[in-house]
């Protein structure tokens, strides 16, 4: 998000995506109404893991009241700061009215099924939230020295969003992304938890993995949800390419609008 200077990561996303400076938020709006589509927006506070000062709660939301016809804010805190964490995802909630909870375990570094991140969950839980978690690849620190020290295994669907789901069913857990190289562990979760979905953002279609595409139009035809993962990969782009899978009819709707409807609870 354009609203603090660049953190670490985000230089490195840039590179890594070959993107140029980030739109505006303006541009953003002007994008979505265009293509006649809705964005949820967020930041990731990963300070303790990174010392980088995330865009903040209270800017999504003012894009949120800016542009409400456009998005949908989501919330960020840092699993790290404990009890602070919980009030402040109860702040943006109740408060500042965002509609649910990102978090991106490689960035934050922790393991998401850890019992000291329970009060966290139990939040979730208590306000009923979507959540929208990283699994698998992650683009930031690709090529750096050592990935930049982000670890992978934080974003290993089983164990980690496999207990979560089973701990806490009343939360709703919408896996980040084709969860590469554990592909089948995320359809399994999908497939074994009600309250988990995924998207396919972050992915161009035509590398998204054959086996995800089988099951998205089959038993995961609703369980799926498209994601463009803006700016770093535009969602025309994402669209255009959508439309040249082997994905059935019926299917596509689901896809694109239908299962994000509900998990939003959209009119």
């Amino acid at each position: 998000m354009p609203g603090l200077d660049d953190m670490v990561i985000e230089a490195n996303l840039k590179k890594y995506f070959k993107l140029p400076d980030a739109p505006s938020i303006e541009a953003m709006a002007a994008k979505y109404e265009e293509l006649d589509t809705l964005g949820v927006v967020f930041s990731v506070d990963a300070e303790t893991a990174t010392g980088d000062k995330p865009d903040t709660n209270d800017y999504v939301a003012d894009i949120v009241k800016r542009f409400p016809d456009r998005f949908i804010g989501f919330a960020t805190v840092d699993p790290w700061k404990g009890e602070a964490a919980v009030d402040e995802l109860d702040r943006a909630i109740t408060t500042l009215g965002l509609r649910g909870l990102k978090l991106h375990p490689v960035h934050q570094a922790f393991f998401p099924n850890d019992e000291q991140f329970f009060p966290l969950w139990e939040k979730c839980a208590e306000l009923k939230l979507p959540v929208i978690i990283h699994t698998g690849f992650a683009a930031a620190g690709a090529g750096m020295p050592g990935g930049g020290g982000m670890k992978l295994k934080y974003s290993k669907p089983i164990p980690h969003i496999d207990d979560i789901a089973a701990n806490f069913p009343e939360v709703t857990i919408i896996m980040a992304h084709p969860a590469w190289p554990w592909i089948d562990e995320q359809v399994a979760v999908a497939l074994h938890k009600p309250n988990v979905y995924l998207d396919l953002s972050g992915w161009a279609p035509k590398y998204i993995p054959p086996q995800l595409i089988r099951e998205a139009n089959t038993r995961l035809r609703r369980k799926v949800v498209f994601g463009s993962d803006f700016p770093y990969l535009p969602p025309e782009r994402w669209l255009s390419e959508f439309e040249t899978l082997e994905i059935r009819d019926e299917v596509r709707p689901l896809i694109l609008y239908e299962n994000a409807k509900g998990i939003l609870k959209l009119d």
